[in-house]
C-alpha cells in the first residue's frame, strides 16, 4: 500500500502546486514562491520516503535530481509576470516526470505521454518571431509520442523498437535529436534549463527498461549512430555562434557517449544515471548562467558583443568558470566521475570506439572553454552596464555547482546497486499491450 501511496504523493505535490499557482496568478511573487516551495517539499519528501519508493533500474539519483533542477531553474528567474506560465509548466512537467519514473506498467507510460504532450503544446503556443517554430523538432517530438503509443499497443519486438525510438528522442541520439534541440532553444522562460535535465533522465529510465529486449541488429545500428553522433555534435558545437545551440550540441555529444556505453554493455547502472544526471545538470547550470546575460542585455544579445565580465562581475566569473570545468568533464565534478566510472567498468568496449569517444570528450574542452573565455575575458566594453549576480541567481548557480561537486565525490552505489537491476521487461512490455 505504501509503495503506491509514496509515488502518488510525490507526483501529486507538483501538480497541486501548479493548480495553486493559478489561484495566485495575479501576484507573480506568490506564483514563484509556490513553485519554489512545491519543489522543495517534493525533494524533502523524496528523501524522507526513499525506502518506500519502488526500486529504479538505475537507482534513485535521477529521481532526486528532478525537483532540484526545477528549484534551481525557477529560483534563478527574475520576478516578472511574463515568467508565471513557465513556472507553472515547470511544476506540471516535474509532476509528470516523477510519475514516469515511479509509475508501473501503464501508469508510467501514461505520465510520459502527458509530459510529451505538454511540451509539444507549449512549443506550439509560445514561439516568438525571435525563435520561430521549428517544425522539424516538433515533428520529432510528435514522432516520439506516436512511437510511445505504438509501444503500448503492441508486443515485443515491435514494442521494444518503438520504445527505443521514443528513448532516442528524449535521451537525444542523432538523427532523432531535433526535438531535444528545439526544447533547449524554443521553450520560454526557465523551461530550457529544466527540460535539458528532465528529458534525458526520463529517456534513460525508459531505455533501462527495454534495453535487454532490443534485437542485436538494432543494437549494432545504435552503436554506429552513437559514435557518429558524438563526433557530429562536437563538430556542430564548434561551428555555432548562439550559446544555447553550443550547449545543446555539446550535451548531445555527451549523451551520444552514454548511448554508446549502454549499447556496448547492454546494461544501464547507477553510473550511467550519474553521467546523464551530471551532464543534464551542468548544461542546466550553463543555461541559467546564460539567462543571466540575456536578462541584463536582452534575449537577442550577441555573445560576441559581451566580454570582460571577469573584472566587472567577479561572482558571475567564478561560478561560470566552475560550471565550465564541470561541463568539460574535469575532476572532481560529476561528469568526470560518471564518464570514468563507465570507462573503467566496461572492459568489453572496443578500443576504436573508446578512441572516438575520447575525441568527442576532448572537443568539449575546446568549445566550452572558448565560450567561457569569450564572456569572461577580453576588453571591458564602455557601453555595457555590468551588474553582478543577484542573490537568487547566485544561490541557484551555487547549488548547481555544489551538487555537481557532490556527484563527483559521493559513490554512485549510494543511490542504487552497482549491478543493474534487471526489470521484468517482458512482463512489463506485455502488460502495456492493450488487447481486446
Amino acid at each position: 500500500m505504501m509503495e503506491f501511496f509514496a509515488p502518488s504523493l510525490l507526483t501529486a505535490i507538483p501538480l497541486l502546486g501548479a493548480l495553486l499557482s493559478v489561484r495566485f496568478w495575479s501576484d507573480p511573487k506568490r506564483v514563484k514562491t509556490c513553485s519554489i516551495a512545491s519543489s522543495i517539499l517534493t525533494l524533502a519528501l523524496m528523501l524522507g520516503m526513499a525506502k518506500l519508493l519502488p526500486p529504479l533500474p538505475t537507482g534513485l539519483l535521477s529521481l532526486y535530481l528532478l525537483p532540484l533542477g526545477a528549484l534551481t531553474s525557477v529560483l534563478s528567474q527574475p520576478l516578472h509576470e511574463d515568467h508565471r506560465f513557465s513556472w507553472m509548466v515547470t511544476l506540471v512537467c516535474l509532476g509528470f516526470g516523477i510519475g514516469t519514473l515511479t509509475g508501473r506498467d501503464v501508469s508510467g507510460s501514461f505520465f510520459l505521454m502527458m509530459l510529451m504532450v505538454t511540451i509539444i503544446a507549449v512549443l506550439y503556443r509560445h514561439h516568438t518571431a525571435l525563435w520561430p517554430m521549428s517544425w522539424w523538432g516538433v515533428g520529432l517530438l510528435i514522432f516520439g509520442l506516436v512511437c510511445l503509443g505504438i509501444s503500448m499497443l503492441t508486443a515485443t519486438p515491435l514494442s521494444s523498437i518503438a520504445s527505443l525510438m521514443t528513448c532516442a528522442v528524449l535521451l537525444p541520439l542523432a538523427p532523432f535529436h531535433g526535438g531535444y534541440l528545439t526544447t533547449v532553444t524554443r521553450l520560454p522562460g526557465n523551461l530550457p534549463s529544466f527540460v535539458v535535465l528532465l528529458l534525458p533522465i526520463v529517456g534513460l529510465h525508459r531505455l533501462s527498461i527495454i534495453l535487454s529486449t532490443i534485437p542485436d541488429d538494432v543494437i549494432s545500428v545504435v552503436i554506429v549512430l552513437a559514435l557518429v553522433g558524438a563526433l557530429y555534435s562536437a563538430v556542430k558545437a564548434l561551428a555555432q555562434s548562439r550559446v544555447r545551440l553550443v550547449l545543446g550540441y555539446g550535451s548531445l555529444s555527451f549523451f551520444s557517449i552514454v548511448w554508446w556505453f549502454a549499447a556496448t554493455t547492454m546494461a544501464t547502472t547507477p553510473r550511467t544515471a550519474l553521467l546523464v544526471g551530471a551532464i543534464g545538470l551542468a548544461t542546466s547550470g550553463l543555461l541559467i548562467a546564460w539567462q543571466v546575460i540575456r536578462t541584463r542585455y536582452g534575449d537577442d544579445v550577441d555573445p560576441q558583443a559581451i566580454s570582460g565580465l571577469a573584472a566587472a562581475m567577479p561572482k558571475y566569473a567564478v561560478v561560470l568558470s566552475l560550471l565550465g570545468l564541470a561541463a568539460m568533464g574535469i575532476p572532481p565534478f560529476g561528469v568526470f566521475a560518471g564518464f570514468m566510472g563507465l570507462v573503467l567498468t566496461s572492459p568489453q568496449a572496443p578500443v576504436f570506439g573508446l578512441f572516438l569517444v575520447l575525441g568527442a570528450w576532448l572537443a568539449a574542452s575546446w568549445y566550452i572553454m572558448q565560450l567561457v573565455q569569450q564572456l569572461l575575458f577580453g576588453a571591458s566594453r564602455p557601453g555595457l552596464r555590468y551588474t553582478d549576480l543577484l542573490h537568487p541567481e547566485l544561490i541557484s548557480l551555487v547549488v548547481v555547482v555544489l551538487v555537481l561537486l557532490a556527484l563527483g565525490l559521493i559513490p554512485s552505489t549510494l543511490f542504487g546497486p552497482e549491478q543493474p537491476v534487471q526489470p521484468q521487461t517482458t512482463v512489463f512490455l506485455e502488460s502495456l499491450a492493450w488487447r481486446n
